[in-house]
């Protein structure tokens, strides 16, 4: 609708389709409404309230939220806004952002930093916004007309049984340790940064995951699922032995860094273990988390029990670890259907 008001011409959507139900209500009701408000001041008084900008409404958005974030999520979050967010929307009024202010911001991350990551920085970005609007404080998401990055699915490459044996007959000390638990349990690299000798049953050759470190954050594990008893198979009793002899007297974590603490993330172990022992191996680079992806893959070509295999993985249910690894499954050469064979 077009209206002037002291000789001023102003242009407001009513933002509503344009239906003959609809232009009866703006007649009826909504313009009766408009001429109260603009004889009594009311719509101008409204519209020159203060709106915030990104920067002071993330912290209201951030302080609604804390309560039910975990703290390593928090602070990825907290990277996010400040690195990525404020440096371009810190100053702009929340309800001035364009799809295309987006959509440019976007364009420039990407130039920079993988699809994933930026798909993390929008979920940060989306929520402020999301809150925004259940403020009443902008009426549509700007982000939610732009497109989100693709990320290509890049096919996990386990190890094999060869170059598992390789890997650890050729490591030495704590990294030997570190990579015989994570191709014998499955565990999460985190959780495995986590893992104190209090969390260690040797009679009962159990290992009980109650807490994961991510960026220095001592938290739970990834999900309720992940906090489990799992088994200490036959073939890691040793090296956790080995492991006992180097941190066991010292009643901390399993894994310990240089300065007798654990370790602030397995960025460190990857920087200076991890990619120099799989040179010295002469095997293609490959991220820690195919330790976990390693064990999954054998266990499950080998047929053993697919709730075992989940619940050493910390999966809720086998739905999950199916999802993810049923084409590792070997299928016996039984013929399928014979009772067909009777038409």
């Amino acid at each position: 609708m077009t209206f002037y008001h002291q000789s001023k011409r102003h242009r407001r959507s009513l933002k509503l389709d344009d239906t003959k139900q609809n232009r009866k209500l703006a007649t009826n009701k909504i313009i009766p409404e408009l001429v109260y408000k603009l004889n009594s001041g009311e719509f101008f008084n409204n519209e020159n309230k203060q709106v915030p900008t990104v920067g002071e409404f993330a912290k209201k958005s951030f302080a609604i939220h804390k309560g039910e974030r975990k703290q390593s999520t928090m602070q990825d979050y907290e990277i996010s806004l400040r690195l990525h967010i404020l440096p371009t929307f810190a100053n702009t009024p929340i309800n001035k952002i364009k799809p295309s202010d987006i959509a440019l911001w976007q364009s420039k991350l990407l130039e920079k930093l993988s699809p994933r990551r930026v798909r993390n920085i929008r979920a940060t970005f989306n929520t402020i916004l999301e809150d925004a609007i259940n403020d009443e404080i902008i009426e549509k998401n700007p982000i939610s007309r732009v497109k989100v990055p693709k990320i290509y699915k890049v096919e996990p490459k386990s190890f094999t049984l060869e170059e598992m044996k390789k890997i650890l007959d050729t490591a030495k000390g704590d990294i030997k340790n570190f990579c015989a638990l994570g191709f014998f349990t499955g565990m999460r690299s985190g959780e495995m940064i986590g893992l104190k000798w209090d969390d260690i049953d040797f009679d009962r050759k159990e290992i009980h995951i109650k807490r994961a470190i991510k960026m220095g954050v001592i938290s739970t594990p990834k999900t309720q699922g992940s906090i489990r008893t799992i088994d200490i198979l036959d073939n890691l009793l040793p090296y956790l032995k080995e492991q006992y002899k180097l941190t066991g007297t010292k009643n901390s974590f399993i894994f310990l860094n240089k300065d007798d603490t654990h370790y602030y993330d397995t960025k460190r172990i990857r920087l200076t273990k991890w990619k120099k022992l799989l040179q010295e191996c002469n095997i293609e680079y490959r991220p820690i988390y195919q330790l976990r992806h390693t064990f999954a893959t054998i266990m499950i070509e080998n047929n053993e029990d697919i709730l075992w295999v989940a619940n050493m993985l910390g999966h809720t249910d086998a739905t999950m670890t199916l999802k993810m690894y049923a084409k590792y499954r070997k299928r016996n050469e039984i013929k399928r259907a014979k009772f067909l064979n009777k038409l």
